[in-house]
């Protein structure tokens, strides 16, 4: 059985040893479909007599409104987004992803770290100070990103939300003053990013811009492979 790790100095008090659950996380930008399959992923493992526990970014109870709040401003610096985020993730951590672990559960975590580290490097951050930022973090025992070219993320977020998130198109960044090719341009920078990261955490890229019912395939041979393991 895998053995869990930190990716770095951990939490004070945890021992690995009693987490004997499994952490399975979704990477991918809004519109890739990662809410779909975590619910299809939820279904089949409850449905074979898991015990399931969905958690993500944005849903700790320390900052996550406040953070919300923050973000509708459209004027956060690159630093302050970051220890925001930081902050809502150790939360989360603590306080939802370690005690379904010690449980014995199976966490579905829809975005993780990546998605952060991504977002901050492509605002200048170093990632020396990323990867000492996020030391408390418990490694997966699977990362899935799920890959989705710009042009289909442009469609899916305008069916979905009929306008681009201010964010999700980089225009803090000054990329165009046009929100689509801001879009564009920053979804090309994180896809860089991801690629990069991808060589470093050995995460498994997916492709997303096929249907539902292939990339859930893919999803499930895999995640079926990382149980039996």
């Amino acid at each position: 059985m895998k053995t869990k790790d930190f990716y770095g100095i951990g939490l004070p008090g945890v021992e690995l040893s009693d987490l004997p659950g499994k952490l399975i996380v979704i990477e991918g930008a809004d519109g890739s479909g990662r809410s779909t399959h975590i619910e299809l992923l939820r279904n089949w493992l409850e449905q074979h007599g898991m015990a399931v526990v969905n958690t993500g970014l944005k849903r700790s109870t320390l900052v996550s409104e406040e953070l919300t709040k923050a973000k509708e401003g459209n004027i956060l610096s690159p630093r302050t987004m970051s220890l925001f985020y930081a902050t809502d993730f150790a939360d989360l951590v603590e306080s939802q992803i370690i005690p379904a672990l010690r449980a014995g559960y199976i966490v579905l975590a829809d975005r993780y770290i990546y998605t952060l580290m991504a977002r901050d490097l492509v605002r200048g951050t170093p990632i020396s100070w990323l990867e000492n930022l996020y030391g408390f973090a418990v490694k997966p025992d699977a990362v899935f990103y799920l890959r989705v070219s710009p042009h289909l993320l442009v469609e899916r977020n305008f069916q979905k939300n009929l306008t681009l998130d201010y964010w999700e198109s980089g225009m803090d960044l000054g990329l165009s003053r046009d929100l689509y090719e801001s879009f564009m341009k920053y979804q090309r920078m994180l896809l860089r990013g991801f690629a990069d990261m991808q060589k470093k955490f050995g995460f498994v890229t997916i492709n997303g811009n096929r249907s539902i019912t292939a990339t859930q395939d893919d999803l499930l041979k895999r995640v079926r492979k990382i149980l039996n393991e």
